[in-house]
């Protein structure tokens, strides 16, 4: 059975590769597939029986190896169940002594009458306070110790300038002299203010037969507006005409600018002068 079927291998492989190369490696792995599968098959069982066995050879080899121990002198000698002696440790703690020094009793006696005075030996220079009189023992050692000098470094000196504070400049202050850069002055110019003050000043309740003369003093402030009005002429009837027609123009004023051309508060004098027709 096997041969007729080896036989019908063959013949179909003859057909399939008719007209072709047969030395190619297809045609002969196909002829020699039988062979191979065999010889592979003897080889795994081969690897499988050897690895079966190798694990209960080396345990033979092993407990043979740990059962005696062979030495040339005097024979072999048997270590199964061998007792270890256990020798014990006794450990002894050692207290550290104290040098004695010599000491004097620095307690203070409680007061009495009846107490006697029991120091009549001089108590040694060396001799440290303690709670009872040993003279006779080794000296105090003396302290040595000796503060070492700090190192002062000379490294560079490096000079640190303090912070420039800038003073605060106050909100209310009024600039005057050398700190106005530019003056204040009436939107429109100072003609036009003094003919608004001429054209409102009403002079129906003064009389005089000399020129009435008053300076009129005010602030003009950041925002154009005016304040603190003053008059300081001769005739108080004048000087309150003066100031309320001063405060009746209407318009704004430019305000006065400092060095930098910020905006300031600023003293403006405009002086008034009439002759008074009766």
């Amino acid at each position: 059975m096997k041969n007729m079927h080896q036989n019908q291998e063959v013949r179909f492989n003859e057909i399939l590769f008719e007209h072709r190369n047969k030395e190619y490696g297809a045609y002969v792995l196909r002829n020699e597939s039988d062979r191979i599968l065999t010889k592979a098959l003897f080889v795994g069982v081969s690897l499988l029986a050897a690895v079966s066995i190798t694990p209960i050879i080396m345990n033979a080899f092993k407990s043979n190896s740990e059962s005696t121990i062979i030495c040339t002198y005097p024979g072999p000698i048997m270590l199964d169940n061998v007792d270890t002696p256990e020798i014990p440790v006794q450990v002894t703690q050692v207290q550290p002594t104290k040098p004695e020094v010599k000491t004097y009793d620095s307690s203070v006696p409680t007061p009495s009458r009846q107490t006697p005075d029991t120091r009549t030996e001089k108590i040694p220079d060396d001799a440290i306070a303690g709670l009872s009189n040993n003279f006779k023992a080794d000296p105090a050692p003396q302290n040595t110790y000796v503060p070492s000098t700090p190192t002062i470094g000379t490294g560079p000196v490096i000079n640190t300038a303090p912070p420039v504070v800038i003073p605060k400049e106050d909100p209310n202050k009024i600039a005057t002299g050398d700190e106005i850069g530019q003056e204040a002055g009436f939107i429109g110019g100072i003609d036009a203010f003094r003919n608004k003050v001429m054209n409102n000043f009403d002079t129906s309740g003064l009389a005089s037969d000399d020129v009435m003369k008053t300076m009129i003093t005010f602030i003009v402030e950041r925002d154009g507006s005016i304040s603190a009005i003053k008059a300081n002429g001769l005739d108080a009837d004048f000087n309150n005409e003066a100031i309320r027609t001063i405060k009746s123009i209407k318009g704004k004023w430019i305000p006065g600018k400092n060095k930098k051309g910020e905006s300031v508060r600023s003293y403006f004098k405009f002086p008034i002068s009439m002759k008074l027709d009766n």
